[in-house]
C-alpha cells in the first residue's frame, strides 16, 4: 500500500514513524514533511492546500491512502474535493468532510452541535461587532475569569482567559476588530469551567469507533503554566485521573452522542476526533473538538499504540472499525518540546541543530526542521519533540530531559516541569 501524509510537524512525523512499522506499507510519502521524516519516507514539495497538485501526485504515484495531518485542509474541504473524481473513488482518506470539519472550523457550530445533542459543555453565546451591547450584558452575567474564543481557526492561539471584566471587554473589542484576522470576526464567550484538562481521542469510520490513549498537554510557554499560550510545550499519557469509570462517562456522555449526532445530520466522518475535556468534580465537559490528532499529544499517544495503525486506517476506509481491537502499551510516555527563542511570539529560523544522532532511550520527533546542505536547521517555533517510555512519569521524563541535554541549537528553550501536576 502506498500512503501519503499531509503535513510537516511532530504529529506527522509520529504518524509516519508508526506507519513505517507496518508490513502492509509499500511506499510512504509526506507533503511537505521535515528533516526527520526525510529519514523514513520521501518528502514531496507540495503545499497542504494545493489540492490539484496533491491530486496529480496521488494519480502518478498510485497512492491508496491519504492521511490529513493538520486541520486547515480539512476545513477547506480536501475530502470533498477528492470525492468528486471517479478515478479516485478507491482513495482511503483519513480526515472528515468539510461539514464535519466545522466541529473545529467554527467554535459556534461546535457549541451548537453539543447543545443539540445534550453533550456537557460550558454555557456560551456568540457575538459579532453588531451585538457588542448584548456581549457586554452576557459578560456581566458570568463570573471571572472570562473565556473568549475566536470562532474560526487561529493556530491554537485564539482563546483568551481573562480575570478582569473591563480587560475582557477590551479584549473582546480587539478580537472583533481583527486581532486573529477573520477567525475572530465572531467570538464565542463561555463560562469558565474550574477543573483539570485532558484530551481523549477517537478513531471512527462514522458508524463505530475505537478509543485511543488519552493525554494531557501543557499549552503555556512558562513553567507552572504561566505566560502566553503556545501550540503545546509537552504532553503525558496515560493520565492517572482518567480511570476506567471516568472514561466510561466520557464514552457514554460524549463520544456516543457525538457519533450519533453526526449520523443524525448525515455528516460522513472518517478519521480522528480529538475531544478536549475539562474534568469538573469527576464529570467530563467538552471544551472543544478538533478534527485531527493534537500536537504534541500525538507524540505520546502514537508510541503507546501497540496495534498496526495502518490496519486500523484500512478498517476505517472499509467501514469495519467495529471489528478492530486496539492494543495499548501500559507504560507512560512523555514528550518535551524544544522551541525557538522568542516563541510563541517572533523567532528566528535557520539555526543549526546538533546532537540528534547521540544515542539515547528517547524517540525524537521533528516538529519544525528542514534539511539544507546536509545540515538540519530549525524551521519553526516548535522544533523538536523528545518522547520517552517509562514505568512511571518520573522515569519517562528523566529520559527525555537527559536526551534534551545532548540536543543543541542557538536559543533552545523548553519547559522543565512537564507533568508537574500529575506527579
Amino acid at each position: 500500500m502506498n500512503v501519503l501524509i499531509l503535513g510537516s510537524g511532530g504529529r506527522e512525523h509520529a504518524l509516519a514513524w508508526k506507519i513505517n512499522q507496518s508490513p502492509k506499507l509499500n511506499k510512504l510519502f509526506l507533503a511537505p514533511g521535515n528533516a526527520g521524516t526525510h529519514d523514513i519516507a520521501q518528502n514531496i514539495d507540495i503545499k497542504i492546500n494545493d489540492f490539484e497538485a496533491i491530486k496529480s501526485f496521488i494519480l502518478k504515484n498510485d497512492i491508496n491512502m491519504l492521511i490529513v495531518g493538520p486541520e486547515d485542509p480539512l476545513v477547506n474541504g480536501i475530502h470533498d474535493f477528492f470525492l468528486q473524481f471517479n478515478d479516485l473513488k478507491h482513495l482511503n482518506i483519513i480526515g472528515p468532510v468539510k461539514a464535519a470539519a466545522m466541529l473545529e472550523g467554527s467554535k459556534e457550530f461546535a457549541k451548537e452541535f453539543m447543545q443539540k445533542n445534550n453533550i456537557p459543555t460550558a454555557k456560551f453565546k456568540s457575538f459579532t461587532k453588531n451585538n457588542l451591547t448584548e456581549a457586554h450584558q452576557f459578560l456581566k452575567q458570568l463570573k471571572a475569569p472570562y473565556v473568549l474564543k475566536a470562532d474560526g481557526l487561529a493556530a491554537g492561539k485564539g482563546v483568551l482567559i481573562i480575570d478582569d471584566f473591563n480587560q475582557a471587554l477590551e479584549s473582546l473589542k480587539q478580537m472583533l476588530n481583527g486581532q486573529f484576522g477573520s477567525a475572530s470576526e465572531k467570538v464565542v464567550i463561555e463560562e469558565f469551567l474550574n477543573g483539570i484538562e485532558l484530551s481523549v481521542f477517537v478513531l471512527t469510520d462514522g458508524q463505530d469507533y475505537v478509543i485511543l490513549p488519552e493525554a494531557k498537554d501543557y499549552k503555556r510557554i512558562g513553567e507552572g503554566d504561566t505566560g502566553l499560550n503556545t501550540g503545546g510545550m509537552g504532553a503525558v499519557s496515560p493520565v492517572h485521573f482518567a480511570n476506567k469509570n471516568f472514561i466510561n462517562k466520557v464514552e457514554n456522555q460524549i463520544i456516543k452522542p457525538t457519533i450519533d449526532g453526526l449520523k443524525k445530520e448525515n455528516i460522513e466522518y472518517k478519521g480522528f476526533i480529538f475531544i478536549g475535556l475539562m474534568k469538573v468534580d469527576n464529570n467530563p465537559y467538552v471544551i472543544e473538538y478538533n478534527v485531527r490528532l493534537g500536537d504534541p499529544e500525538t507524540e505520546v499517544i502514537i508510541p503507546r499504540i501497540k496495534s498496526d495503525l495502518l490496519e486500523l486506517f484500512i478498517a476505517v476506509g472499509n467501514n469495519k472499525i467495529k471489528n478492530e481491537k486496539i492494543d495499548i502499551f501500559n507504560e507512560t510516555v512523555t514528550t518535551v518540546m524544544l522551541v525557538s527563542e522568542g516563541y510563541p511570539e517572533s523567532y528566528e529560523k535557520g539555526k543549526i541543530i546538533s546532537g540528534l544522532d547521540t544515542k539515547s532511550e528517547s524517540i525524537i520527533f521533528h516538529a519544525g526542521t528542514k534539511l539544507e546542505n546536509d545540515k538540519i536547521l530549525t524551521n519553526g517555533g516548535r522544533v523538536i519533540a523528545v518522547s520517552s517510555f517509562g514505568k512511571n512519569i518520573n522515569i519517562s521524563l528523566k529520559k527525555s530531559y537527559q536526551t534534551i541535554e545532548n540536543i543543541k541549537f542557538d536559543g533552545k528553550n523548553f519547559r522543565k516541569d512537564i507533568g508537574f501536576d500529575l506527579q
